[in-house]
């Protein structure tokens, strides 16, 4: 008896220290943390300022393997051994992003960015950052945010990801194991350390500039798909372009464009920024048929931001890819493939940029909304990869995340940033009710976003300060029989997302702030 009652008295202790770290897990990181933030232009538009910078966060692939039946995952079990660089003993991995878990790298491709946009009418600083990840959590962004030295005079920093899916993971979720996060604290530790750094050299680079909007709105079709029902898109390039206004010389170019970087796919072993590595490189440095340059770069920084790429915007493999000057057209996945479709899309972006329809922007001031939100948490994963501590990143309130939503305008452009994979037809419409939908509604988020945003050029920044997956319309949502379309098995999307609420609040939030915005304009 004495027996039983020690045994229950340890599991129970047992249990109660499991709950107690459970709860630790998902504890909130920033207590008390909380954004409601309004900015209005200065009464009289005056001299626009803009800086740049670009700052490497690659990792260091100490250790190396074989992959011996050519899968992509490390499994000792199939014969797959790996090379101890630094010769203690141990495998040291860089665990890639995306796909499936237990994919080490093996040596670098070409170099992941911390790229920064400072933009500054005078009276308001604020910051864009693009950073090659899978995605960044809103805990990791008020973490940079806190480091950035209050003398930098920064206002509002955005922290966008490009949604790479071929460098380090940084959510957690592809890691050695379905138990094991992928995060490596020090690799994390550096990449926000080299993106305030960023930040502190885009603001030494700050110059008195003349900003130029152009955008492209159907050249870039070609070069995406989309992978569920409804079919809509998202394809248009939008830029803003600074050169400096005393010099006359090029300070950067911020670029948005709607596409997974996975053009690379699932056994891709190199770090890499995908795609959007070739973009930046075309951009700055011109399109050559390599002889002769056809479409001259641009020169300064680019900065290369994601957009509504949930339902899902991709190149998969499939996907074909057409040389610039070649009768080639790239089926399958290869370095020249995303090399052809890079120098598509910054040939298209060039182009837009000495169009007719550009407009320039000699003085201005920004007006912005930003707003902490909580959306509720229903994918039962998420939960458990939560209270496991697979994923960093707790709760505002029980079984809701913080999150966090902005927009502002500056001369005849407006953003909006989305904390997430945002499907398109919530921010162009498109919205259906089709038949063997889970829940039996019409479209609710209506009206289309980009309905509601002032200006000409409208700038959709995704995995904005936060990586809450896909942001589905509810009326399209499905995990249960029948399916969409009568489909023979559930569309892909639900399993990476908060829930069914998440765009229902999402749109109605950004729906308040545009309106907002809209009265003060």
């Amino acid at each position: 008896m004495k027996w039983l009652k020690r045994t229950g008295v340890v599991l129970a202790a047992l249990i109660l220290m499991v709950i107690i770290w459970m709860i630790t897990n998902v504890r909130n990181r920033h207590p008390g943390y909380s954004l409601d933030l309004t900015i209005e232009a200065p009464e009289a538009a005056g001299q626009l300022f803009a800086g740049f910078a670009a700052v490497p966060i690659t990792p260091t692939v100490v250790d190396t393997w074989i992959d011996a039946n050519g899968d992509a995952r490390y499994q000792p079990l199939d014969g797959d051994v790996f090379e101890d660089g630094n010769g203690n003993g141990m495998f040291d991995p860089v665990w890639i992003a995306g796909f499936h878990n237990r994919r080490p790298a093996n040596g670098i491709h070409d170099d992941l960015w911390a790229r920064v946009m400072i933009i500054d009418d005078g009276q308001t600083r604020l910051a864009v950052v693009a950073l090659d990840a899978i995605g960044f959590f809103h805990d990791d962004v008020i973490d940079i945010r806190k480091m950035i030295p209050p003398q930098l005079e920064i206002d509002y920093a955005i922290v966008c990801s490009t949604h790479d899916h071929e460098a380090p993971d940084l959510l957690g979720l592809w890691g050695g194991g379905w138990f094991k996060s992928g995060v490596d604290p020090d690799y994390m530790a550096y990449v926000k350390s080299q993106t305030v750094k960023a930040v502190e050299r885009a603001v030494q680079n700050l110059r008195p500039a003349v900003l130029r909007f152009a955008q492209d709105l159907t050249s870039a079709a070609p070069f995406v798909e989309d992978s569920r029902k409804p079919i809509v898109l998202d394809p248009g390039v939008r830029l803003m372009h600074a050169v400096d206004a005393e010099a006359d010389t090029i300070l950067g170019t911020l670029m948005a464009w709607a596409n997974h970087p996975e053009t690379m796919w699932s056994r891709n072993l190199l770090i890499s920024s995908d795609y959007p590595h070739y973009v930046r490189k075309f951009m700055e440095e011109g399109v050559s048929d390599g002889e002769t340059m056809i479409t001259p770069g641009i020169g300064g920084t680019v900065v290369y931001l994601n957009g509504a790429i949930g339902g899902l915007m991709t190149t998969s493999p499939r996907f074909g890819i057409a040389h610039r000057f070649e009768d080639t057209t790239y089926t399958s996945v290869s370095f020249a493939k995303a090399r052809a479709q890079g120098q598509q899309i910054a040939t298209v972006a060039l182009n837009a940029l000495k169009s007719n329809g550009a407009v320039e922007l000699r003085q201005g001031g920004i007006t912005l909304r930003a707003r902490t939100i909580a959306v509720p948490l229903d994918n039962k994963i998420f939960r458990l990869a939560l209270a496991l501590g697979i994923i960093g990143h707790g709760f505002e309130r029980w079984m809701e995340m913080r999150t966090e939503v902005a927009v502002f305008s500056l001369g005849p452009a407006s953003f909006i940033t989305v904390p997430g994979e945002i499907y398109p037809e919530i921010i162009n419409g498109g919205i259906e009710a089709p038949p063997g939908q889970d829940y039996v509604l019409q479209p609710m988020e209506v009206p289309p976003l980009r309905e509601l945003m002032p200006g000409r050029f409208k700038f959709v920044f995704g995995l904005a300060n936060d990586e809450i997956g896909y942001i589905i319309p509810k009326s399209e949502w499905d995990t249960d029989t029948p399916y969409l379309y009568n489909a023979i098995s559930s569309p892909y999307g639900e399993i990476n997302s908060l829930g069914p609420e998440t765009a229902p609040v999402i749109h109605r939030e950004i729906s308040d702030l545009l309106l907002q915005l809209m009265s003060d304009q």
